[in-house]
């Protein structure tokens, strides 16, 4: 670890040189490669992240330019896997954190392989199924992880600990009416739209939670929802113990992953 790369935020005494450490020996996975995972893996390996896996099994287009911050004419010209584009990128940024694209579609097969000897998630991801799948992964298995979505000029981040937070299914018990199945939430961007830098917002957000985790300080891990709308300039923010059901949840009280084991 090259301590002179870190010396500004080493000196963040409430992060300091072990902060330091514990991140550099900590291993994340990014699911999605878009907006948010883009922006969310470059602040963390530019923070010191020891290994970062990036899952994405998309392409990259020139529509994705405006709020993707990895990726360059060149790419979407050339249309290579994001996965790749990405890790090629990161791995310039910061040769000493160790980039591991994974190019296959998350499902309840290959979450296993991607999930693998990770310490936490960052949920770049576009559509519901997906989310609850990590959801079930992390529950499951013990893994926090920091879910996020941005539409137009709104966005939302939370931080969810199993065993100390409520866990998605208790927040969003099934897949919104307005949401199928097979809905990707991208194909909504499209319709409806999204601003670039709410997309850079919410992930420096999840990537300062991530950091937090990462880094051992748990404790400052954000107790709230928090929601954005950066065109209107409100803030709202919830409490996620006042979101946990009256009723048992599926997933993290009945032990029931019927998204990771269908």
């Amino acid at each position: 670890m090259t301590s002179k790369r870190y010396a500004r935020q080493i000196a963040f005494t409430a992060f300091g040189a072990e902060g330091q450490k514990r991140l550099a020996e900590s291993s994340v996975l990014v699911v999605g490669a878009g907006g948010l995972g883009s922006w969310a893996a470059e602040l963390l390996v530019r923070a010191g992240v020891g290994h970062l896996r990036l899952c994405d099994d998309d392409s990259v287009e020139l529509s994705n330019l405006h709020r993707q911050s990895l990726y360059t004419e060149q790419d979407a010209a050339a249309c290579p896997l994001k996965a790749e584009a990405a890790a090629t990128r990161l791995r310039a940024i910061n040769s000493e954190c160790r980039i591991e694209p994974f190019a296959e579609r998350i499902d309840h097969l290959t979450i296993h392989r991607a999930a693998k000897g990770v310490h936490m998630i960052v949920d770049g991801t576009d559509n519901f199924p997906t989310r609850f799948l990590l959801n079930d992964y992390a529950v499951k298995y013990g893994i926090p992880w920091v879910s996020a979505g941005v539409m137009e000029g709104q966005g939302q981040v939370l931080t969810l600990i199993p065993g100390t937070t409520p866990c998605l299914r208790c927040i969003i018990p099934s897949v919104p009416p307005c949401c199928g199945e097979d809905d990707q939430q991208g194909n909504a961007c499209c319709q409806f739209g999204v601003l670039g830098p709410a997309v850079a917002a919410i992930s420096a957000m999840q990537a300062a939670e991530a950091i937090k985790l990462l880094s051992g300080h748990i404790a400052q891990a954000n107790p709230m929802m928090v929601k954005f709308d950066f065109w209107d300039n409100t803030i709202q923010r919830i409490a996620l113990s006042k979101l946990r059901p009256s009723t048992p949840c599926p997933c993290c009280d009945q032990n029931e992953y019927e998204y990771l084991e269908p």
